[in-house]
């Protein structure tokens, strides 16, 4: 495959202006109940036949801008080919084909599997998206997908947007977690981060069921080893995990820390525990150098909690 040439280093104004764009696509999509399915088409043979790999990608490349897809090259950094197109213009299509997929789960699979395989950032991103629904039966293949799709993950905002459709499909059967633990282990960085990514929801029940308390304690049992992982991305994403069920258990949140707040940045453990009534003391502040909280690699760190939720 050609690779498009490398892209211009963007100037700060534009590296802020696109993280602000990416904090708004995050704010508008924090709810992980915003999706409705009853809100689809009842009828989806009159909204025309769902399209082929190709002809979706034809329908995102109509909405191409050039000068954007350089500025998000240079943005995201992973050596892809990128169209432009902007979150808002994805989600419409996406609807639209859900809508026309209907209650065809294998053909909505069978169109995410084509459009992921184009190495395409936003046609990635639109196939994650076909996937993200709560109710969507069967739902193996969808999840087989999701899972395959995992171990090459290589920038946060595709890898958030696979992960949102992957808890949706968590939820819908916990017992796949035995194969989201093995990802503690996997030598890609975003693979580690996805297993607390994906169980962002255990964090938001307010009134959790005897197993999703289980499953509570054993997402905090793979941050105890996750802990030692000093990548940016991981200590962020255990920060975020924590201080989203400290919203709902704020007692349980405060005893991890206790025992495992040490083990986690200066920067994490601040975030982990901002929303706690009596924020953790801690005594290592002063030993901690100005270089801990600097993110690795030349990957760039989103103003928005990267774990949070997807982005586009």
């Amino acid at each position: 495959m050609t690779r498009p040439p490398k892209a211009p280093k963007l100037p700060p104004e534009e590296e802020a202006r696109l993280a602000a764009e990416a904090e708004a696509f995050a704010a508008s999509e924090a709810d992980y109940e915003f999706y409705d399915a009853d809100a689809e088409a009842s009828d989806p043979s009159a909204l025309g036949a769902l399209p082929t790999g190709a002809e979706a990608i034809e329908m995102l490349e109509a909405s191409a801008d050039p000068e954007k897809a350089v500025e998000a090259a240079a943005y995201h950094k992973a050596e892809r080919r990128y169209l432009g197109v902007s979150v808002p213009l994805i989600d419409d299509l996406v609807t639209l084909w859900r809508a026309q997929a209907g209650d065809d789960a294998a053909a909505r699979v069978a169109l995410a599997r084509d459009l992921w395989a184009s190495d395409i950032h936003e046609a990635m991103v639109a196939s994650a998206k076909l996937l993200t629904q709560a109710r969507l039966r069967p739902d193996g293949e969808a999840w087989d997908l999701i899972a395959s799709w995992v171990p090459l993950f290589d920038a946060w905002a595709i890898a958030d947007a696979v992960c949102k459709a992957g808890d949706r499909r968590l939820v819908a059967d916990p017992s796949r977690l035995d194969e989201v633990e093995a990802w503690i282990y996997d030598e890609n960085m975003w693979a580690r981060r996805a297993t607390l990514v994906m169980t962002l929801p255990w964090t938001k029940q307010r009134n959790p069921s005897e197993a999703d308390t289980q499953i509570r304690e054993r997402v905090m049992n793979w941050m105890v080893i996750l802990a030692d992982d000093r990548s940016w991305f991981i200590q962020k994403a255990i920060a975020t995990w924590l201080r989203e069920l400290s919203k709902r258990d704020p007692e349980r949140v405060q005893l991890w820390l206790n025992e495992h707040g040490r083990s986690i940045k200066k920067f994490a453990r601040i975030e982990a525990g901002k929303l706690l009534p009596q924020p953790l003391e801690d005594e290592l502040d002063d030993e901690m150098d100005g270089t801990e909280d600097q993110v690795e690699g030349d990957q760039i760190a989103p103003t928005q909690d990267a774990s949070d939720t997807p982005k586009g």
